[in-house]
């Protein structure tokens, strides 16, 4: 870890005046950030501290959604009771995140920031080639072990895997993202890497996560996040997926929506299964039959052909489980 220098911000301006300056990143949790420098993949020349900011831990739900401030933690939001009750597929997204501690000390406007665990991201002494890290450098991922690695969203450049769990059910709840003056849904923030991979997000130089708006509907409180992952803690999803919105009853779908973690290179939206199953009566067969529509488009490289076949299945159970409690 290379040596910095240590602004201790006071204000939101103060904060954005610092984050504009080369080299400068924020600290709020540090469960990212640390975590990072310590692979050597991190090295900021200015650590703007931004955890004493006043206001930004606010959750504040009413009629019209949920604000949640980019400081408030992630096991507050977690067990925030409103939160809970009426938009549950956040709660749950959370509660299936990192370990007890992580969530204790991580923001929430640090986990929307957190950077791909791709073991060749990670490992820079290794791996030198890495387009997220270096630019024009290669992928060390293509043509190496993929077991983890993305199979939507996906290009020559990058295969990276988004780790996330909050913000796949974020992008389902088609929730925005404040960045001061600016706002943007949450879709639009996660970049697909293209052939910029190293630009991960729709954040500007100067720019900062304020809070997280929620849209609320008597449907938000019929969600669902299910994870799959390969031990029942602190693991990262093999594939995901939140699901909102039914008709009372539990059989007929009327404005289903359904996102997916796991699998691609940022929270992925399932579109093509939400519109094949809006207006139809919930039958297994039906669910199952546009449910193979998540992964439309994808490509494996091997190893993670399972995902293929797994997430699926994943949206599947979710829809399932969701109409069973309707």
């Amino acid at each position: 870890m290379r040596d910095f220098s240590y602004v201790r911000a006071n204000s939101l301006d103060a904060a954005r005046q610092a984050a504009a300056l080369p080299g400068a990143m924020l600290l709020a949790g540090g469960t990212t950030l640390i975590d990072l420098a310590k692979c050597g993949v991190a090295e900021p020349e200015t650590l703007v501290d931004i955890a004493h900011l006043k206001g930004l831990d606010r959750i504040e739900v009413n009629e019209r959604g949920a604000t949640i401030g980019a400081l408030a933690r992630m096991s507050h939001v977690a067990d925030h009771a409103d939160i809970k009750s009426r938009f549950p597929a956040v709660s749950e997204a959370l509660w299936q995140a990192a370990s007890a501690q992580i969530r204790n000390m991580a923001t929430i406007g640090g986990n929307l920031m957190q950077r791909t665990r791709c073991p060749y991201f990670r490992d820079p002494a290794n791996f030198p080639a890495c387009n997220k890290r270096e630019p024009g450098s290669g992928c060390s991922a293509i043509g190496g072990v993929t077991r983890g690695h993305a199979v939507l969203g996906i290009s020559d450049a990058c295969i990276a895997m988004y780790p996330g769990d909050l913000a796949v059910a974020l992008v389902a709840f088609d929730a925005i993202v404040h960045l001061g003056e600016r706002h943007i849904p949450v879709d639009d923030f996660f970049l697909l890497p293209g052939t910029t991979p190293d630009r991960e997000h729709a954040i500007e130089p100067g720019e900062m996560i304020t809070a997280i708006e929620i849209p609320g509907s008597a449907s938000a409180r019929r969600s669902t996040y299910l994870k799959i992952r390969d031990r029942q803690s602190y693991e990262f999803a093999t594939a995901s997926a939140a699901v909102i919105e039914f008709e009372p009853d539990g059989r007929t779908i009327r404005d289903l929506r359904v996102a997916l973690g796991g699998v691609a290179t940022k929270p992925w939206r399932a579109r093509a299964v939400e519109n094949a199953l809006k207006g139809k009566v919930l039958e297994p067969d039906t669910v199952r039959a546009a449910s193979l529509l998540a992964v439309e488009g994808s490509v494996d490289h091997g190893a993670n052909h399972y995902k293929v076949e797994l997430a699926p299945r994943v949206v599947a159970r979710a829809i399932r489980k969701l109409g069973e409690t309707a």
